[in-house]
């Protein structure tokens, strides 16, 4: 899935994976992580806002893929 942060204009690509594989680093985010949850059953041009333990974002899908 690819996303772009809104205020920052900055691109982020993510697989939505199980946790045993989640690697954030690599751009693999567990499938029970707040961004992921969010994202599960969006499609392009959705707006999502992920509350993280920092402070809430909002994103815009891009691209969605199945890999």
């Amino acid at each position: 899935m690819t996303v772009i942060e809104e205020g920052t204009g900055q691109k982020k690509v993510w697989q939505i994976v199980g946790e045993p594989e989640a690697d954030a680093h690599k751009g693999k985010i567990s499938v029970t992580s707040p961004i992921a949850r969010a994202l599960i059953g969006k499609t392009k041009g959705a707006t999502v806002e992920v509350e993280a333990p920092s402070s809430a974002k909002v994103y815009k899908v891009r691209q969605v893929e199945w890999a």
